[in-house]
């Protein structure tokens, strides 16, 4: 039985209770049999009622196929209100295409000699550049660099790093004649960190060498188009093969974040402390003594707010490096000298970021290889250089930024990445300006008063000259 017809049968027992009692009182003189009668009817709708009850209470409920619309409907709205809950996704495997990317930057340079020889008798110095090929009787365009890097994340503890140049050269073809262009390994290591917040890693493999500041900049930030001779004299190339490990702690790693934010030119995350070993003989040559190049360096960052005045947001830093290494350079004769020459090196670095006006200064002083002329064999000698250069860095404008920079350097030692170590004596005074009207794209442009010796044993004497030069770079 349904709620519907209990509460009607409930009704109907009701009032005609009430009709049986308002009927006896309103005929008082009725007969005693008409109420007994009354009476008798009321009893059994009671007992049909309390029947009715206890089937209501005991019987299963039934569901019925169409539901009814009409019951409990805030309760149904507030129901639908509330979606079932969705299942919990499956964490998706990373592939390598999201751990990897792939980056790089090409350099389209010009050389012209505006004075000076750009050839010579035999025996005498030419106008030429151990830094840039390019700079030669036949100079006009050339690539100086074509960089392709490929890193990634392998694991929240250990990163790759891998980057080529499309844009060397294979020199030893017949009539001295090289072939350009062809695909040469520049970096190829593993960064492992040892702690979570990644202020400690060791790298392993071919990788650039902690030594002077410049060194460890990459050309794709630097301002003039090349490195000075002297400090990138003890590792030219400024890479070898081996293990260092690197320490930055978390405030000179927040002031470092601070100035890549600013758009400064950084030297790149080489650590305020690191300390390796390499094989000692520059970028990719076999090993041939043995023994093991050592290599330090430390380097500090620090703000000059509290200096006030012209100094209010300027960032100023110290370091120091060091060289310890046995070297063997290659012999005009053919192969690699036998003898192991003492090749040590220390130098400084101090500079003071362009905010907008800035200075930067290395000094290194060192024993390294060199020809002797007057023996006529390779010598130890002195090797001693630096340089210092101002630049502004103007305020950013429609039409891009513009970074004009002046540098003097001077260098007097052997070049032992030059078959017999030949000695390099001169110095040069460069003007330029680097415009940057997008991200993607920057060009450079500079004039260069050299007045040098050629790095070649067979030509003594300086050459003395004029260069105009200009880069076109474009980043990707």
């Amino acid at each position: 039985m349904t709620g519907k017809a209990f509460r009607a049968a409930l009704v109907v027992s009701v009032f005609l209770s009430a009709a049986g009692v308002a009927q006896a009182q309103s005929t008082p003189q009725d007969s005693d049999a008409k109420i007994a009668d009354l009476q008798r009817q009321v009893d059994e709708l009671k007992a049909i009622v309390r029947a009715m009850q206890t089937a209501q209470v005991t019987a299963p409920p039934v569901v019925s196929a169409t539901p009814d619309t009409t019951a409990q409907p805030v309760q149904v709205a507030a129901a639908a209100s509330v979606p079932a809950p969705a299942p919990a996704p499956s964490e998706k495997k990373k592939g390598w295409y999201d751990k990897l990317q792939i980056r790089g930057y090409t350099q389209l340079r010009m050389n012209e000699i505006l004075s000076g020889p750009k050839t010579a008798p035999t025996g005498v110095s030419r106008l030429r550049s151990v830094q840039d090929s390019g700079i030669n009787e036949n100079g006009n365009l050339s690539i100086r660099r074509a960089r392709l890097v490929l890193q990634g994340d392998i694991s929240n503890r250990v990163s790759l790093y891998m980057q080529g140049d499309l844009a060397s050269s294979v020199a030893g073809q017949s009539s001295g004649e090289s072939r350009l262009h062809y695909f040469q390994m520049r970096d190829a290591y593993a960064d492992v960190f040892l702690d979570e917040a990644k202020t400690f890693r060791v790298r392993f493999g071919q990788s650039k060498v902690p030594f002077g500041w410049e060194n460890l900049q990459s050309s794709q930030n630097r301002i003039p188009l090349d490195r000075t001779d002297a400090i990138n004299q003890p590792v030219p190339g400024e890479r070898d093969l081996g293990v260092v490990a690197y320490y930055t702690p978390p405030k000179i790693q927040a002031i470092w974040d601070d100035l890549a934010k600013d758009g400064q030119k950084l030297f790149g995350n080489y650590g305020a402390v690191g300390f390796g070993i390499y094989n000692g003989q520059t970028t990719n040559r076999t090993e041939r003594n043995g023994t093991y190049m050592m290599v330090g360096l430390a380097t500090m960052p620090f703000k000059l707010d509290g200096l006030g005045g012209i100094f209010e947001g300027q960032v100023a830093e110290i370091g120091v490096s060091g060289i310890i290494n046995k070297f063997r350079p290659e012999l005009r004769s053919g192969g690699v000298s036998a003898t192991n020459f003492t090749d040590n090196h220390v130098g400084v670095h101090a500079m003071i970021y362009p905010r907008p006006f800035g200075i930067q200064a290395e000094w290194k002083w060192g024993t390294g290889p060199q020809w002797n002329p007057v023996t006529g064999a390779i010598d130890e000698g002195d090797s001693t250089g630096g340089y210092v250069m101002t630049m502004y860095r103007m305020p950013k404008t429609g039409i891009g930024q513009f970074i004009p920079f002046a540098r003097w350097q001077r260098y007097r030692g052997g070049w032992k990445a030059v078959a017999n170590a030949p000695q390099l004596d001169g110095e040069e005074y460069e003007l330029g300006v680097e415009w940057q009207p997008m991200k993607e794209f920057e060009l450079v442009v500079s004039y260069a008063n050299i007045n040098s010796r050629e790095a070649d044993d067979r030509r003594f004497g300086r050459a003395k000259g004029e260069v105009l030069r200009a880069q076109v770079q474009w980043n990707y």
